[in-house]
């Protein structure tokens, strides 16, 4: 399932206590949630119109609704949606009338393991469905517009099922001197082939018919229907015509020399194959693994560092080097594999059938073989080291932008992990990697906070209501061996082996001493500082603050400490405690993701929250959203009636940024308005 999904999900649930729970559980989880809620007909109708769910999920227990009535009104909407049964115990006579009645899937509330699984599998499902009804839809128009351009191309095409013609051009017909298709309709492939090339050709028809690679162009001598013979150059596809695999055959009267057809699909630097011919390749090993096809593997190499040896050697001498690496892979190359260029020097090097170990091995090769290289570039000799990510090709990974997606994810890995590695994505090994992972960047994340590794960032938040001062959003990073890193990195290993607390501490302290020097220098500043959930259960953190905060004698709500609503949702008793307290401190307190709950506002008669983060997935594409416009400013509403500020975050243009002013947000963040900046 996408990151960036958000899932629409309506609960027919008897308790939105309940609910909430779900609701958290999911968010905590990394999913994110669109919710509503129904327990009678009437408000049933209401949430399927303005939500538009893409999951339901049912309590039988609810009496105001049967299962029946559920899938009515669903149904008149004409919407795809998956309903999944909501249950307190796996009773099978229960089980299965939801299944009977339309339900896609059953959990049981009380495993939430299975709950999460099930959730993912019916939204992926339901993703999938709406995935292929596009795909159909394109597949339509696309035969729609072949046939036409068919029609009127210039070429001599031809469609062969099983050796006989069921399609072909009106330049085909001209070419071969028959008047209409009919004369062709059901007339051998064959019968057009010189008696000097049929072997060779019925060979080919052959490979077809067992799915195995075709040649992607022969020379021959064709015969036409007055007994004439013309020489041609045949290019070969598989395709469809009516539903069913046939084979696309392109009559070419000018004979193309393969010598200079082949220097046409080779790179000018490197000598191998240039973008486009490698991007064949790849489709061609991914058709072969949906075939059934194993061991192959895609890899992408990249010489660690190449912006820095670009800038000691000179661009001008940068070709040359690029030639010298690309000589090394070259030499390594089985007969069946293939290498050519898919960025300016990221190299792909397609390997055919290989065992696990012997895809390794080679990765060793090419790397010993590189490091062990003196390169001469001009007047100057260097050495050059490689980081290498590849995918394991199969038959659940044979899609052309997956596999790249993922060789180039395991090279960054690799990258990320110094230089000089290897990454390979492999599902049977991907336990084994994600530990080896962990323990890397558990220690990079321990030496950081030992050697101040860790970098604070600030992000402006621009008050839309002439609001007195400057206020930031703290943004932590992490110095990495190729640079900043990312929280999503290496929070959740910090979580994992309790390290939040402590990360809090440092970026309070850091943040603290900021606003200490801005103070002096009369600036106004406040600072929205996220804080972890282990904080909150941190006993010693608030006299710490306490004790900071005196010595540094600020003004009081210059901190303002944020946790996300689910969070606070998940933590209430604790949450509730710690912001009373940190209230008596003078401090104040901000909720992130406000409005993604079914009843966010009820949460603020358990906690005080001065300051309303509204969720970030009502800013995507706000302007073309009026749906999200609306519930913006039902929030905005609401929050002044209770005199507490809001904020939007995440705004990407100037109409968005116009439009959250009509809705009366207070402050607005986002790129658009300003890049974080590294705190000074």
């Amino acid at each position: 399932m996408k990151k960036d999904y958000v899932i629409k999900i309506l609960f027919i649930e008897n308790s939105l206590e309940e609910a909430e729970q779900i609701i958290s559980l999911l968010r905590n989880t990394g999913i994110a949630v669109r919710p509503a809620r129904a327990t009678n007909v009437e408000q049933l109708q209401a949430a399927v119109s303005e939500l538009e769910p893409d999951i339901i999920m049912f309590d039988p227990a609810v009496a105001n609704l049967e299962l029946r009535e559920v899938v009515q009104v669903l149904d008149a909407y004409g919407r795809d949606y998956s309903l999944v049964g909501l249950v307190s115990t796996m009773d099978n006579q229960l089980v299965a009338d939801l299944f009977v009645g339309g339900a896609r899937g059953v959990t049981a509330r009380s495993q939430p393991k299975q709950l999460i699984a099930v959730l993912r599998r019916e939204f992926d499902a339901l993703q999938t469905r709406r995935q292929v009804r596009r795909l159909e839809t394109s597949l339509r128009e696309s035969e729609r517009r072949c046939d036409a351009l068919l029609d009127s191309s210039t070429d001599a095409i031809a469609y062969v099922h099983e050796g006989m013609h069921v399609r072909a051009n009106q330049a085909y017909l001209n070419t071969f001197g028959y008047d209409s298709f009919d004369d062709l309709l059901g007339l051998p492939v064959l019968d057009m082939i010189d008696p000097a090339n049929t072997d060779e050709f019925k060979s080919l028809l052959k490979s077809h018919a067992r799915q195995e690679k075709l040649p992607s162009q022969l020379a021959l001598r064709a015969r036409r229907a007055d007994g004439n013979h013309l020489d041609a150059t045949v290019e070969f596809a598989p395709a469809t015509f009516e539903g069913e695999p046939c084979l696309q055959i392109v009559f070419r009267r000018q004979l193309v020399d393969p010598a200079v057809l082949e220097q046409l699909q080779r790179d000018s630097v490197t000598g191998l194959f240039n973008r486009a011919r490698t991007l064949e390749c790849v489709d061609d090993v991914v058709a072969a693994a949906a075939n059934g096809k194993k061991g192959q593997s895609l890899l992408l190499v990249e010489p660690d560092n190449w912006a820095s040896i670009v800038a000691g050697i000179g661009l001008g001498k940068a070709d040359e080097l690029l030639a010298g690496f690309a000589g090394r892979i070259r030499m390594l190359l089985g007969t069946d594999d293939v290498a050519g260029m898919l960025a300016e020097h990221t190299l792909g090097v397609v390997l055919d059938s290989r065992s696990d170990e012997a895809i390794r091995e080679w990765i060793a090769k090419l790397q010993h073989s590189i490091s062990n290289e003196i390169f001469d570039v001009g007047t100057r000799s260097i050495s050059v080291t490689v980081s290498i990510g590849g995918s394991m090709l199969g038959e659940k990974n044979a899609n052309a932008e997956l596999l790249l997606n993922q060789a180039s994810q395991a090279l960054r890995t690799a990258q990320s992990l110094g230089g000089s590695k290897v990454e390979l994505h492999d599902p049977a090994a991907r336990e084994k990697a994600d530990d080896e992972r962990d323990r890397y960047w558990l220690e990079l994340l321990q030496q950081a906070l030992a050697q101040n590794g860790l970098v604070l960032y600030h992000q402006q938040t621009v008050s839309l209501q002439d609001a007195e001062g400057d206020y930031s959003e703290i943004l932590l990073r992490m110095n990495g061996p190729q640079g900043e890193v990312l929280p999503g990195f290496f929070m959740p290993i910090a979580e994992k082996h309790n390290l939040n607390s402590a990360i809090d501490r440092w970026v309070l302290d850091q943040a603290i001493s900021a606003l200490q020097a801005r103070e002096g220098q009369g600036l106004q500043t406040t600072f929205f500082i996220k804080l972890t959930a282990a904080s909150l259960q941190d006993d010693s953190l608030l006299p710490w603050l306490a004790e900071r905060l005196g010595k540094a004698a600020l003004k009081n709500g210059r901190v303002v400490l944020e946790m996300t609503e689910s969070k606070v949702m998940t933590l209430l008793r604790p949450a509730q405690e710690f912001v009373k307290e940190w209230k008596k401190l003078g401090g104040h307190f901000a909720l992130e993701q406000f409005g993604s709950g079914l009843n966010s506002f009820q949460l603020l008669n358990h906690i005080d929250a001065d300051y309303l983060k509204i969720d970030r997935s009502y800013m995507a594409e706000l302007p073309r959203h009026p749906e999200n416009q609306k519930k913006v400013a039902e929030i905005c509403q609401q929050a002044r009636e209770l005199k507490r500020q809001t904020i939007a975050e995440w705004v990407e243009d100037a109409t968005s940024t116009s439009l959250l002013f009509a809705c009366g947000v207070d402050f607005v963040q986002g790129n658009f308005l300003q890049e974080p900046q590294r705190l000074a």
